[in-house]
């Protein structure tokens, strides 16, 4: 790692916004902020890029917002304490929720989408029930094990997967008994129709949760 330079360290392009880079830096430091040599090394490529910006702007080439503080300046902000468990930045998200959301990059999102969309291939196409539970098994996992990779706490990663799974047979299974007495017919049996929904509710948790 002491090989790559201060943007690929932060996994962003040399052209990326200033959100971009704080985003980047923010989600490395909550993924490894029990590792201090690690968050040590993401704080100075941070500042190594804010700096190229900074002499970036001194010759005139951008424009740099006036939020963004440079290392040499850096003065601590006043923080306004939090009312009523809410964020004091957003007072409509409960902090909870804050620390439960997240904001996957595009390449997660294509990851944990082709495999969760091969699992629900696999279970429409093939006509045997006993093959269900195996390939929510796996669902199961792969859910888990994204979602214990961003925090590391294992968990809350097992509650979190647990209630997608839950969500997912439960309003799988309602969804689908509903439309069959409505007169509707499906082509695929309830609990393919159900191993359906809780396919998409953990490619939804293992991106959009953390």
């Amino acid at each position: 790692m002491s090989n790559l330079s201060p943007y690929e360290k932060l996994g962003v392009t040399e052209d990326a916004s200033f959100d971009e880079i704080q985003e980047a830096k923010k989600k490395l430091t909550l993924k490894y902020k029990n590792d201090t040599q690690v968050v040590e090394t993401i704080e100075a490529a941070y500042d190594a890029i804010i700096m190229d910006r900074l002499k970036m702007r001194q010759q005139g080439k951008i424009k740099i917002p006036d939020q963004i503080r440079f290392p040499e300046k850096i003065v601590s902000p006043k923080i306004t304490p939090p009312q009523n468990n809410f964020s004091a930045t957003n007072n409509k998200i409960p902090v909870w929720l804050q620390n439960l959301i997240d904001s996957p990059s595009p390449k997660e999102v294509s990851i944990s989408g082709i495999i969760f969309l091969i699992l629900a291939i696999i279970s429409v196409l093939n006509q045997s029930s006993e093959t269900l539970p195996f390939l929510l098994t796996i669902g199961v996992a792969a859910s888990f094990y994204f979602l214990y990779q961003k925090e590391r706490l294992f968990w809350r990663a097992a509650g979190i997967t647990f209630v997608a799974f839950v969500l997912g047979i439960g309003l799988g299974s309602t969804l689908a008994n509903a439309i069959i007495s409505s007169g509707f017919s499906l082509t695929i049996d309830n609990d393919q129709f159900a191993s359906l929904f809780t396919f998409c509710f953990f490619w939804l948790v293992s991106n959009f949760f953390r």
